[in-house]
């Protein structure tokens, strides 16, 4: 029999959704039969818009000209005139936590995002790992008719998941993205990113000479895709999730965005605080009885610094505004697109200017190469103005001065990372969906936080928070919805309660009221002295403080307490506990005791042709003894290129031939590199090479003896001076047969880094002393010299 009873409502609250076959006839010849109803295609419910999501990194709430800053960007203006400009909107104050946090509208402990993804730990709340009961805004939507994609800056799977063996659960695909172009790291080289797509490591669709630039390609490949979507499934909506590596280091830019801003910042950082809050309140989105933070009494003073300081610092200032003007016009280049193609009045467009607060991480002077940072290596106005031209260019790797950072985080205190005060915290976000928002330019003063992006998503696209995913109960989502708030300027705060905490910076807001403690500097520095986290002294701020200028914890003790016993509820209640104070320590797996793909090995064998190997997913040879052992064929010509190499231009290592003699190089933070060359060229022939480096010892980042052997027989050594202590690169990784990317030494000759013999195998072993005692004299004889 049949039926033409209508079709049951689709059970939102179970995903996948459960599909279900109508009742039909089953004659045995299908010449007969009356054939069931055809399924239908999955679609979510009528009205859902397209979602657009666009996140810029490391933008700090002045910044951006949209909210008073110097940094023109009239894309994120012509989004807020359009729609709303939300000014108390809130990010956990890093990368790796703000990103899963809003993805899953819950907070970054619940989804064990504590801290960034290279320094994961055991502890629940910081494993790094998305527990499978808190599915991301991506996967709902997938799983009710939308097509997903993402593009850009990931920075959310696990470190030890990344080689090829996965497993992709925490990739991104495994995140709800059917479409993901871009990098999974902290940061990245804008010229010559190390790629992906889907879970396939890919070269850039341009070189360096031809005008890659890594933003353009974004929105090419965004444009692309939702292109081909219009055209084949018009009626499916999708969501797009554009997550740039813009404004974070290295502030790569084209030179001709950086002459734009020339002598613009020449006033200095504090005056630049001063013009940004003048324009802020102007533009309302701050109250006008607002008052200017000082200035931290960690950095000098504009005047304090030599002519040579403020030039060098001018010049990074220009190229981070730049960077930003850049970005945030490629931006506009996708909404006049999707404009022209119809789509964008249906579009819901979350324009949120910043992961976080604008980064200090560079010290007061900035850098050439961020990665002299993560090093805990510090350069100086020396050490940059011979290469200020080079500033923004492929050859360079700059962050701007910490005192630019504060004054992109006017009128606030601190900075990124510093999860205490609303520096770190608080950035710029505005939202246009004329369909929903009918309010053009208008302001939103309420409390939110990333974790309300999700559930506002969900609202607008009338998809209900699901029960079960894949089987699994979920975890309620701990977001409110913001579109209360579209037709009531004035309504009441839904989010009234918000803890914060990265690194023990810590701080709790609830109705209005907000206490603090800040446990060390977003900076390196040499006066800095850490205590114990129990001794951290906390601030209070009131209600009627908007900037957070007066601390008031010594004339309100009893509010204070109350305040700090929430937080160690709420704490508690989100997994943030235990606090953990180790810093550079967690860099190390061991120490931190998360999973290790070597899992004790102390040795490793590639193949030739294996590549874009994250360090974290190879032997360590930082701050020990190590050998490397090639077996290759070589042909009658002078071999050329990398047998091996790890990182890249800006610090790392390479095992090569140059003109057929082996070589060895270690560059140095981008600072120096040493190499040593062996004696004698190698023939034709099939050779067995060794390259022995014996650690000095004595602390880390320290030299070590290199001595190589081919066939048995030691043909040369030297002494390295320095060694990089810490990590290599977040975005260039190691090569078999190559030096991909950006190369560690520009010393391979004609073939750029590939090697033009044929390599067997290649092995690396840690050890705890020199396996190779018959040649102690040789490498006696060249400490000599």
């Amino acid at each position: 029999m049949t039926t033409n009873k209508p079709r049951p409502e689709l059970n939102r609250y179970v995903l996948p959704i459960p599909e279900r076959v109508p009742p039909h006839d089953t004659p045995m010849n299908a010449k007969e039969a009356q054939s069931p109803p055809a399924k239908e295609f999955l679609r979510p419910p009528a009205g859902a818009p397209n979602v657009l999501i666009v996140l810029i990194d490391d933008m700090g709430f002045g910044a951006s000209s949209a909210f008073g800053g110097p940094c023109l960007m009239p894309t994120a203006e012509r989004v807020g005139k359009e729609g709303i400009r939300f000014t108390r909107f809130h990010t956990t104050a890093l990368c790796s936590p703000s990103r899963q946090a809003l993805l899953c509208g819950r907070n970054h402990h619940t989804v064990n995002m504590g801290g960034v993804t290279e320094v994961a730990t055991a502890m629940p709340g910081n494993t790094g790992l998305r527990p499978d009961t808190c599915a991301t805004v991506a996967q709902i939507l997938k799983y009710n008719g939308y097509s997903t994609g993402a593009f850009g800056k990931m920075h959310q799977t696990p470190t030890w998941e990344t080689s090829p063996s996965g497993p992709f659960d925490h990739w991104p695909i495994g995140d709800g993205f059917e479409k993901f172009y871009g990098f999974l790291g902290g940061d990245t080289n804008q010229y010559a990113p190390p790629l992906v797509d889907g879970v396939t490591p890919i070269e850039p669709p341009k070189t360096i000479e031809e005008g890659y630039h890594l933003t353009e390609d974004l929105v090419d490949q965004v444009l692309n895709w939702t292109g081909s979507l219009q055209t084949f499934t018009p009626d499916k909506p999708w969501f797009a999730y554009l997550s740039f590596g813009a404004t974070h280091a290295p502030h790569h830019v084209p030179k001709e965005w950086v002459d734009k801003y020339k002598g613009k910042f020449d006033h200095g950082y504090n005056k630049q605080r001063e013009i940004t809050f003048a324009k802020q309140k102007e533009l309302g989105v701050i109250p006008k009885d607002a008052e200017l933070t000082a200035p931290t009494e960690w950095l000098p003073e504009w005047d304090e610094l030599t002519d040579d300081d403020r030039k060098v610092s001018c010049r990074l200032a220009e190229t981070y505004a730049a960077f930003a003007t850049h970005t945030d016009h490629h931006v506009g280049r996708l909404l006049d697109t999707l404009e022209a193609r119809g789509v964008l009045e249906d579009t819901l467009v979350i324009y949120i200017l910043g992961d976080n607060g604008a980064s200090a991480e560079a010290g007061p002077y900035g850098t050439f190469n961020e990665l002299a940072y993560q090093n805990s290596i510090g350069m100086t106005t020396a050490d940059i103005l011979p290469r200020l031209d080079e500033i923004g260019g492929p050859n360079s790797f700059n962050h701007m001065p910490s005192g630019w950072a504060h004054a992109m985080n006017a009128p606030y205190q601190w900075s990124k990372i510093v999860a205490s005060h609303w520096g770190g915290t608080r950035v710029g976000m505005t939202m246009r969906w004329p369909e929903k928002i009918k309010a053009k330019g208008e302001l939103r003063h309420q409390f939110h936080h990333l974790i309300d992006v999700a559930p506002t998503i969900l609202e607008l696209a009338g998809v209900p928070e699901p029960d079960f995913v894949n089987g699994i109960q979920q975890k309620p989502l701990e977001g409110v919805s913001m579109a209360y708030l579209f037709d009531e300027a004035e309504a009441d705060d839904r989010h009234t309660t918000q803890y914060f905490e990265i690194g023990c910076n810590r701080g709790i807001y609830h109705d209005g009221w907000t206490a603090m403690t800040m446990h060390r500097l977003p900076w390196p520095d040499k006066r800095e002295t850490v205590g114990e986290i129990e001794d951290d002294i906390w601030e209070l701020y009131g209600p009627d403080d908007w900037t957070q200028a007066h601390n008031i914890a010594d004339q309100n003790p009893d509010m204070l307490r109350k305040l700090q016993d929430r937080f160690l509820i709420e704490a508690a209640k989100y997994n943030v506990l235990p606090l953990d104070p180790r810093q550079r320590e967690r860099f190390d797996a061991r120490v931190a005791g998360r999973p290790d793909l070597l899992n004790g090995r102390t040795s490793m064998t590639f193949l030739p042709g294996m590549t874009r190997m994250n360090e974290n997913t190879v032997p360590n040879v930082k701050n020990t003894n190590f050998t490397v052992t090639a077996k290759v064929e070589l042909g009658a010509e002078p071999a050329n290129g990398a047998i091996i190499a790890q990182g890249g231009k800006f610090g790392g290592w390479s095992f090569y031939m140059k003109d057929g003699v082996l070589a060895y190089a270690h560059n140095w933070v981008g600072l120096e590199t040493f190499i040593v060359r062996a004696d004698e060229p190698l023939g034709k022939g099939s050779h067995d090479l060794l390259l022995d480096f014996a650690y000095d010892g004595g602390g880390a980042g320290k030299g070590g003896m290199v001595t190589f052997t081919a066939n048995g027989k030691a043909i040369g050594a030297g002494h390295i001076e320095k060694t990089v202590p810490a990590i290599f690169s977040f975005d260039d990784f190691m090569d078999i047969g190559h030096d991909n990317g950006e190369p560690v030494v520009e010393d391979y000759g004609p073939t750029g880094g590939t090697f033009t013999g044929a390599i067997e195998m290649v092995r690396i072993d840690l050890n705890g002393e020199s396996h190779h005692d018959h040649d102690l004299s040789l490498k006696a004889k060249y400490a000599k010299q």
